[in-house]
């Protein structure tokens, strides 16, 4: 690794979030993000200069049905089933001080 991350360092990353560790969980967390590091080094030093970018490691196929147009409800049979109706729309109970 070219930078070993040092506990300091977790330690400043953790207060910048507002975090409040223990002297436990900075050993853990310095161990286990420098691990992490190591991991992105690792990747970094691939040569990927061949491989195509790529989103998704499948082809991937939208299913849909097809739309296929058919006779709804009436709309005065739908509103009498609704709890209130007015004017032809359902009603429902004001938000935010705002009139119906």
């Amino acid at each position: 690794m070219s930078s070993p991350l040092r506990r300091d360092d977790v330690a400043k990353v953790a207060k910048l979030a507002r975090l409040t560790l223990s002297d436990a969980e900075l050993d853990m967390f310095t161990e286990q993000l420098g691990h992490v590091l190591e991991h992105a080094e690792d990747i970094e030093a691939l040569d990927l200069a061949d491989v195509i970018p790529t989103a998704h490691p499948f082809g991937l196929v939208n299913v849909v049905r097809g739309d296929i147009v058919r006779p709804c409800l009436a709309r005065d049979e739908v509103l009498a089933m609704a709890p209130d109706a007015e004017d032809g729309r359902f009603a429902v109970p004001r938000i935010m001080g705002e009139a119906r």
